[in-house]
């Protein structure tokens, strides 16, 4: 199940998204009416309903020009049991049908009780480049279960991984295809210029209303 991009999302998303980003505004100015004047009730109707409309109409059409994400293939889960299914150790050791879980999008490796970790790690690595890969391998304390195993798998993944497809949590290592951060990277600037710029008209605003 590779991603791709697909067809633009289509007019009709772009303007509900553009609605809603302009309620978002709405919203926010409206509180700053509230707190400032509470018996304006008109302005406090436009201000709730002007913005989603001004939104729609001048973000609904670039927005709309966005790309949707399209999915291919196999389910992450059979196509990672697949390619991983050489790896087996036997009954009471490192398996996939134990070691390999998947919510239906992503995909988490357990590397524990694992002999071939080099070997796990470069095929896993083929997986992260349609999925999101996670590899469970504790926090690399003296008294984990396997002290060393989170240097020797993440030592691997660097040598092979750019440092903005991966990522690191108390304990697992994820590594993400380069579709996906290309979206992420796209929703972190949408939501910085919403912060950097709702503050700013928040601000001129109640001056308005002031």
């Amino acid at each position: 199940m590779s991603l791709k991009e697909g067809e633009p999302v289509g007019i009709g998303i772009g303007l509900q998204a553009g609605a809603f980003l302009g309620l978002y505004l709405g919203f926010s100015l409206a509180v700053i009416s509230i707190l400032t004047d509470p018996g304006e009730l008109k302005r406090l109707v436009s201000l709730m309903c002007m913005p989603p409309l001004i939104g729609s109409v001048l973000l609904g059409p670039f927005l709309a020009r966005r790309k949707r994400p399209v999915f291919l293939g196999k389910q992450p889960l059979v196509h990672a049991r697949e390619l991983l299914h050489r790896f087996n150790e036997g009954q009471g050791k490192w398996r996939v049908l134990s070691h390999i879980k998947s919510d239906g999008m992503s995909i988490r490796i357990d590397m524990h009780n694992l002999t071939n970790i080099p070997g796990v790690v470069e095929a896993a690595l083929i997986l992260a480049d349609q999925y999101s890969v996670k590899f469970i391998v504790g926090q690399g304390m003296d008294n984990s279960r396997q002290p060393e195993l989170r240097n020797k798998v993440l030592s691997h993944i660097e040598r092979k991984v750019s440092h903005a497809r991966r990522s690191r949590s108390a304990k697992s290592i994820e590594v993400s295809p380069e579709p996906t951060v290309k979206y992420v990277d796209q929703q972190r600037k949408i939501n910085r210029a919403i912060l950097i710029l709702l503050p700013i008209v928040s601000f001129f605003a109640w001056l308005e209303m002031k």
